[in-house]
Parts: structure tokens; C-alpha cells; sequence
């Protein structure tokens, strides 16, 4: 209407939040390395770790150099594998689970999961073959140059 004047609201007060009072008396380790492990726990717990960590054991060796875990969540084991070895791996899966929850004291994995990965397996260095008796040029200068010449060729041609 136009005699009418529009009411002007004010902005409510800011009010900081309150803060609960801090108590400084002594308190056991544990009410201080919870709030501290809890977060770590949440991400990984102590028997998933367990099962990351003592693999090659708990798996055997033919099994621990095919496949790598990758993650453990809600009873499902997550395993890195070639597509060929997921699929033979996936008939033996029972014996598997078996194995490891024996492994590992209690029924912990109920599934297996597979995704293609390559798995990490430990590099072992070139075997190198053994050093064949090469002889130097005839025709290199004498002296410390001369060594050093031979001592190069030598090298040069035992690596192929």
C-alpha cells in the first residue's frame, strides 16, 4: 500500500560458539592415542594389515608370485593378477579362502575379488655371462693411454 512503511529487520547478533572447558588432569595413553590411531585403524584395520604384510606366508609361494593383494574391505579380498591366472585362480577360490582364514586364525575373507593387474614380482638382477679372454689392438699407443684404451675395449666387447 503505498502510506505504509516497511519494517527494517536487524541482523541477529553474532554469537561465537562456545567452547567446552578443557580439562588438564592426567588421563590414561589410551584416551590420547585413540583419537590418534582411530583414523589410521579406519583406513586399514589390524588384521587386513596382517594379511597386506604376511602374504607370501599366508598364500605359499606359487600363489604369493602370481597374485599381489591389492585391498581388503567388508570380508572381500581384492587381488592383482594376470586376466589368464584370475581365471584359473577363480576355480580354486574356496581353497583359498580357506587357507588363509586358517592362516590367519579366524574367518576374515569371504570373497575374493580380481583385477587385472601385473603383479610385483621381486627383480632379480641379469645373470651375466662369464668374461671371455678378449685381447686389445696390437696398434695402441704405450703408456697409461694405451691401458686405459684396452681396459675400454676389453670392457666394450665382453658386454656384447
Amino acid at each position: 500500500m503505498p502510506g505504509e512503511r516497511k519494517k527494517s529487520v536487524a541482523p541477529a547478533p553474532f554469537v561465537a560458539p562456545q567452547e567446552g572447558r578443557r580439562n588438564y588432569s592426567p588421563r590414561g595413553i589410551a584416551a590420547l592415542l585413540a583419537p590418534i590411531t582411530r583414523p589410521a585403524f579406519r583406513r586399514r584395520a589390524p588384521a587386513a594389515a596382517q594379511l597386506l604384510a604376511d602374504w607370501p606366508q599366508l598364500a605359499g609361494q606359487e600363489l604369493a608370485t602370481r597374485a599381489v593383494p591389492v585391498k581388503f574391505a567388508g570380508g572381500t579380498l581384492t587381488l592383482g593378477c594376470t586376466g589368464p591366472t584370475a581365471m584359473e585362480l577363480q576355480f580354486s577360490e574356496a581353497q583359498i579362502i580357506a587357507r588363509l582364514n586358517l592362516g590367519l586364525g579366524h574367518n576374515m575373507v569371504e570373497r575374493l575379488r580380481f583385477v587385472q593387474q601385473s603383479p610385483r614380482l621381486p627383480t632379480t638382477p641379469p645373470a651375466r655371462p662369464a668374461p671371455r679372454n678378449v685381447t686389445a689392438p696390437e696398434d695402441l699407443p704405450p703408456g697409461e693411454l694405451g691401458e686405459a684404451l684396452a681396459r675400454l675395449y676389453r670392457g666394450l666387447k665382453t658386454r656384447g
